[in-house]
């Protein structure tokens, strides 16, 4: 079965590579920044928070009433509103008290900051799952090239031991353990198969594109990740001026501060002042006066809301400082990965994979010369696949960790 559904993928990534999008690094970040959808789509926010403090900037409309002589039993004339007849005409402004106006427009403006805090921490999430899987990718792939130039030259040598059973000069044993031998490799590309068209499909839909994703990476790009002369307390304070989530918290805080002057200054009235023509209901004709109105705060003091507003700035400084501390021990994490990774790294041996690779070529060629048992070819075979398997890996957490680093920070720290 599991055969089956290895040749069933050969197929489409057979058919794919040849129309892969091959990108470098900075390439698949410029396409990332232009093409995702989900980061187009936050643009559309930002833009509706800018909105509203333009709307909270702008002044309340006055009020214009009227009131019109309906039926005049004396000249019985219906909408008697002419010389003769009585009209009345008013209009009023409210003025708002206690510089709420201001108070509302800095809530505004600092809600529509937040929305610019949520974006930058949206990118830092979304980048770093780019990058992720496009390091993942490579190292994956050369896994998989490795496995392939392991299956097609045991292909080969199984193909000749048929020949040779045929003669009857090897065993059906160990024509039947390279077969298994060669079964298991498939199975292990099966699995690294699996694993790319998932880190495909992740790739693929942050840079918003249907074609398969080939990273260019060189050791220059490899190079570069150097952890340098940083220390904890520096690249904690980076994070605190850097990452969108620790600036989306402080906004929090700030807004439930405005919220709080806000409610204070909801708790004095509003002035209404305004002006009334009557032309002719008052104790002159064609009388005009200024009118002059408040609420009385004798009952509803907003007191409620108040009470509200200063349990939040209470409730925002505890998240506000639950997530500095978070944020110093992510910084202090990550950086303690990158030592272990970097500690790994240089104990092995610089040497070592050329050495492999010699061993290997001389592998196949030994076995045939019958210098090697069936045994010995097979645990070397098994060997140098592990071992390329797990050196891969290694190489792809070690980026991995210079990219955490570069996530918990909230910056590029490796140019």
């Amino acid at each position: 079965m599991r055969i089956i559904i290895f040749m069933a993928f050969l197929l489409p990534i057979g058919g794919l590579a040849q129309d892969s999008l091959r990108i470098s690094l900075r390439q698949a970040d410029s396409l990332f920044v232009e093409k995702n959808l989900i980061l187009l789509a936050e643009r559309y926010r930002i833009d509706a928070a800018q909105a509203s403090v333009i709307q909270a900037k702008l002044w309340d409309n006055p009020t214009l009433s009227t009131e019109w002589n309906l039926y005049n039993p004396n000249r019985q004339r219906v909408l008697d509103v002419g010389r003769g007849g009585q009209k009345i005409i008013s209009i009023e402004q409210v003025i708002q008290t206690a510089g709420k106006r201001n108070k509302q427009v800095a809530l505004t403006l600092e809600n529509a900051r937040l929305t610019e805090y949520e974006f930058m921490d949206l990118l830092r999430i979304l980048k770093f799952e780019l990058r992720s899987n496009f390091f993942d990718i490579f190292f994956l792939q050369n896994t998989l090239n490795r496995y392939q130039r392991q299956i097609e030259t045991l292909e080969r040598t199984v193909v000749a031991f048929e020949t040779q059973y045929e003669k009857n000069n090897v065993s059906l044993r160990e024509l039947l353990r390279l077969k298994a031998l060669l079964f298991q490799l498939n199975n292990d590309k099966t699995e690294i198969l699996f694993q790319l068209t998932e880190k495909q499909k992740g790739l693929k839909t942050l840079l918003n594109t249907e074609r398969s994703v080939t990273p260019l990476v060189n050791e220059t790009e490899l190079s570069r990740y150097q952890l340098a002369n940083y220390n904890v307390s520096v690249l904690n304070e980076l994070a605190l001026q850097n990452r969108g989530d620790v600036k989306v918290t402080e906004s929090f805080a700030r807004q439930a501060e405005w919220n709080y002057h806000l409610q204070k200054a909801l708790a004095v009235p509003n002035l209404r002042i305004g002006a009334t023509y009557d032309q002719a209901g008052s104790f002159v004709n064609n009388y005009s006066g200024l009118t002059l109105s408040a609420d009385l705060p004798l009952f509803n003091k907003n007191q409620g809301n108040i009470k509200v507003a200063k349990t939040l700035i209470d409730y925002q400084k505890g998240i506000q400082n639950q997530k500095i501390n978070a944020v110093a021990n992510e910084v202090a994490a990550a950086l303690e990965k990158v030592r272990y990774v970097e500690n790994m790294v240089q104990s092995v041996d610089s040497k070592f994979t050329d050495q492999f690779e010699l061993l290997n070529k001389g592998v196949l060629e030994n076995f045939q010369k019958r210098n090697l048992t069936l045994l010995e070819f097979i645990d070397l075979i098994e060997t140098y696949s592990e071992s390329i398997k797990e050196l891969n890996r290694l190489k792809a957490d070690r980026v991995g960790a210079y990219e955490e680093l570069n996530f918990t920070v909230g910056q590029e720290l490796f140019k």
